[in-house]
């Protein structure tokens, strides 16, 4: 077993649109001046949050490593036997989950920084884990060759 991934994936939050909302709050809470340094701390540490956040996904001869940096502090495994499926899909991170970032509800994970492509890893357990990616068709097709060895 080698310890080199098939396939490797690193997101990070870089969305133009997440970046000029939270200048919007740093900026309005330096305009009112000491009043609001709580404001102006809260929205620096949500920038400096955001902006360490990763999502590292790979394919290992083993299964499957999810990692969202800081939250993890070393990868989740889906092993293969803990698989039924993985398709490349499209969905909709806010009306599935909320939104993007680590997500759950009944029954379903989701992992997902930006964009609608994903994965979508069937478990034994009826449970679902949803792995958002910039690749998603080579992020499955890795999985199904890596499977198969």
């Amino acid at each position: 077993m080698s310890d080199e991934p098939v396939f490797r994936e690193v997101q990070r939050f870089r969305q133009r649109w997440l970046w000029l909302l939270l200048g919007g709050v740093f900026a309005f809470s330096l305009l009112l001046g000491p009043v609001s340094i709580v404001g102006f701390a809260v929205s620096a540490a949500v920038g400096a949050l955001l902006y360490s956040a990763r999502l590292e996904t790979e394919v290992r001869d083993d299964g499957v490593y999810v990692r969202f940096v800081p939250f993890h502090r070393s990868p989740r495994r889906i092993g293969w036997e803990e698989m039924t499926s993985a398709e490349a899909t499209e969905y909709s991170p806010i009306g599935e989950f909320g939104g993007w970032g680590l997500r759950w509800r009944p029954g379903s994970v989701a992992y997902s920084v930006s964009g609608t492509e994903a994965v979508r890893i069937e478990r034994p357990d009826e449970k679902t884990v949803v792995v958002g990616s910039q690749r998603a068709s080579e992020f499955a097709a890795a999985i199904e060759r890596a499977r198969r060895q």
